[in-house]
Parts: C-alpha cells; sequence; structure tokens
C-alpha cells in the first residue's frame, strides 16, 4: 500500500473494486501470498472443522484460499476498512463462487480489535501483514483482545518485520533482503522480537520462532500460543 495514504480513512469506491484496484491498495501480490498464507497455517495446525478468525483481513487475498479449505461458516474476518470487506465479498468471493461457505455476519468492520463482537471462541488466529502497520501499543491491545476469543492451546499466526534486539535507533530506517524499506517511527515497522514480547508481558500467551524464510516481502513468523 502507498504509505502516504491511510488504509483505515481511505474507502475505496464502486468503480475502484470493480477494476480490482483493491488489491494493489493492500500490497499486491495477490496469488504468491495469499496462497503462501494457507499453506503455512496448514502446515502449523490448521484444519477444516476449526474456527479461525483473520485480524487485518482486508479484501481477502488470503482468506479466499482459508475459506475454501475451511468448513462452511468457520472463518471470521476483521478489518478497519469497510470498503476492503466489501471488495473481498462482494468482489472477490463472488467471482469465485465461495460466498455460500462464508455468512456476511462473519466480517465484521472495526478498528479496534474488538473481537468479541463475534460471540465465536476460535481455535486459531492469524494477522499477516498486520503487526508492520500497527504501532506496539495497538498491537498489545490486538493481543489482550484476542486473549479473551481463542481457545486454551489456540494459535495466532503472525508475520512482522524483524531487526535485532541491538539495532540502534540512528538510523530508523533498515532495507532488508528483498528491498522491503521499514522504520522504527512509521509505517511499516519494524520490531525486534523483545519488542512483541513486551506486548504480551502479563498476557496469556508464549511466542514461538519460527524458522521458515521464504516471506515473499521477507517478513519473519511467529506462533503465539495461548497458554492458561
Amino acid at each position: 500500500m502507498n504509505n502516504s495514504i491511510n488504509q483505515y480513512d481511505y474507502e475505496l469506491e464502486n468503480h475502484q473494486i470493480e477494476c480490482r484496484y483493491h488489491r494493489e491498495f493492500v500490497g499486491g501480490l495477490w496469488d504468491t501470498i495469499g496462497i503462501y498464507q494457507l499453506q503455512l497455517l496448514i502446515k502449523y495446525g490448521l484444519k477444516p472443522n476449526m474456527k479461525l478468525v483473520d485480524i487485518g483481513c482486508g479484501c481477502l487475498r488470503g482468506g479466499i484460499h482459508i475459506i475454501r479449505y475451511l468448513n462452511i461458516g468457520n472463518y471470521f474476518g476483521m478489518d478497519g476498512n469497510e470498503s476492503l470487506l466489501k471488495a473481498g465479498y462482494y468482489k472477490e468471493l463472488k467471482d469465485v463462487n465461495l460466498q455460500y461457505k462464508l455468512p456476511i455476519i462473519n466480517l465484521l468492520q472495526d478498528k479496534e480489535f474488538m473481537l468479541i463482537r463475534f460471540g465465536v471462541k476460535f481455535n486459531y488466529a492469524v494477522a499477516f501483514s498486520l503487526f508492520s502497520h500497527l504501532t506496539l501499543n495497538h498491537i498489545r491491545v490486538c493481543m489482550a483482545r484476542l486473549s479473551d476469543v481463542v481457545h486454551d492451546g489456540g494459535y495466532l499466526l503472525a508475520s512482522y518485520f524483524k531487526c535485532t534486539s541491538d539495532y540502534p535507533w540512528d538510523p530508523l530506517e533498515v532495507v532488508n533482503e528483498k528491498g522491503v524499506a521499514t522504520w522504527g517511527h512509521k509505517d511499516p515497522y519494524h520490531y525486534s522480537l523483545n519488542d512483541l514480547r513486551w506486548c504480551i508481558n502479563k498476557l496469556p500467551w508464549e511466542i514461538i520462532e519460527l524458522d521458515d524464510a521464504d516471506h515473499p516481502r521477507g517478513q519473519a513468523l511467529l506462533l503465539f500460543k495461548r497458554i492458561i
């Protein structure tokens, strides 16, 4: 997404959705990253009978593939941009005949991670390319509210741009091996693992580092396990 545009505030128009501008608006690599998400989720334990919530689901880049895999009604998505949800349901899902697997009430527009609105306990959650657009305080709110709706032993699979724990704050810009520039003070953000450990301090989560290194944009991957 163009960094000069706030993704939450800019609502796409109908003609933009019809020409699939939303695919570029959320960062492109539509097929590559979408399929990659599902492959990772299956690798790390997702089963068709599980209920999953996709936090920052956007226009369903990964959602389409996850919805196809899961049993009917088991996918739930939340995003801050209502027009992206509209593009995902009324354009992308309709074009591949998958609307029957997703009740429209399973998609919610919410900027504050009020996941309790679904009224569902989840086995799994995914936050792909979300933490790179959030401040640490927003990530902490997300993890706190997610902990209320995930079963003990459930997981969140998350991606983020990683920097080392001793990374100096000057300069603020880092360019990773994929040529993606990230920042310590603005979107897209990079964080150390210790930063994200701070986000779950005194919350019922533990972090499991994953060694998958083939993210198309060079992001690192984590599993957060819900503990008692």
